[in-house]
């Protein structure tokens, strides 16, 4: 029987798998890639990422805006993301945070997005799905700063950041998710950091059609490639491959908790 896995973080409404995704699901689930969490990036299309939850079992999406279209999409509310958020197959809020490193939108407009995301996340109590680049100490300001206003959840995603910033989002009771840039030959630093992280605090993800792991690297990703970066991680780690699934998977359960229990 094939093991069970969650890819927590892909892209399946993005044009690169349009042609082909029955078949992109398929290969996934018959790697154990049970279960896929489709992530928005504009809540102005999530009709596109619902389309898609709702056409295939064992896939979910959250709903959001991406600091890249902080601008375009600046001042929706709170309560926006809130009532997209009503729909059973909505497991999170986001992605949101900030991204300085190609500021395709005005810093202002990224921080206002991220605030009210978090606001959407406190009053769901849905998790938040944060992407921090080239950010890592207004990202935990904000996180600091939000926490002091009441409870939330988070997870940050495809981690490449400080293990200072790693370790205050664990301090706060949030999650830290790996992506395939793990397995990069350059990445030694950042699997120092992944396999410091406490065995209830860690995911992984694809980031899918983005960051193929090695040996897939150079290619379009998908989510059935997760099992490359679990299976690194694992060796990272010092576990088995079965007891790391067990592991990420029962963590994805736990921090998305409207995906169904099947462990």
């Amino acid at each position: 029987m094939a093991p069970y896995l969650i890819d927590s973080h892909c892209h399946l409404d993005f044009p690169d798998f349009s042609e082909e995704l029955d078949d992109i699901i398929e290969r996934a689930r018959a790697v154990g890639v049970s279960t896929m969490i489709t992530i928005s990036t504009r809540i102005r299309q999530f009709d596109k990422v619902i389309t898609i939850a709702e056409k295939y079992a064992g896939v979910y999406c959250t709903v959001g805006t991406h600091p890249h279209y902080a601008d375009e999409e600046d001042g929706i509310p709170a309560k926006e993301f809130i009532a997209f958020a009503s729909h059973q197959k909505v497991v999170g809020i986001g992605e949101c945070g900030l991204d300085f490193h190609y500021d395709n939108s005005t810093r202002e407009a990224q921080e206002r997005g991220f605030r009210i995301q978090i606001e959407a996340a406190r009053r769901t109590g849905l998790p938040l799905v944060i992407h921090s680049r080239n950010a890592d100490k207004e990202t935990e300001q904000i996180l600091r700063e939000e926490a002091e206003k009441g409870p939330f959840k988070a997870v940050l995603h495809c981690f490449s950041a400080s293990a200072c910033l790693a370790a205050a989002g664990v301090e706060l009771g949030h999650y830290v998710s790996f992506s395939g840039i793990v397995t990069f030959n350059r990445a030694e630093e950042l699997r120092m950091i992944a396999a410091s992280i406490p065995d209830d605090r860690i995911l992984v993800e694809t980031d899918a059609p983005y960051l193929a792991p090695a040996p897939k690297r150079g290619g379009r990703n998908e989510p059935a490639y997760v099992t490359h970066t679990a299976q690194r991680l694992a060796e990272i780690r010092g576990v088995s491959v079965d007891v790391f699934y067990d592991t990420i998977a029962k963590n994805t359960c736990t921090l998305f908790n409207r995906l169904p229990k099947l462990l």
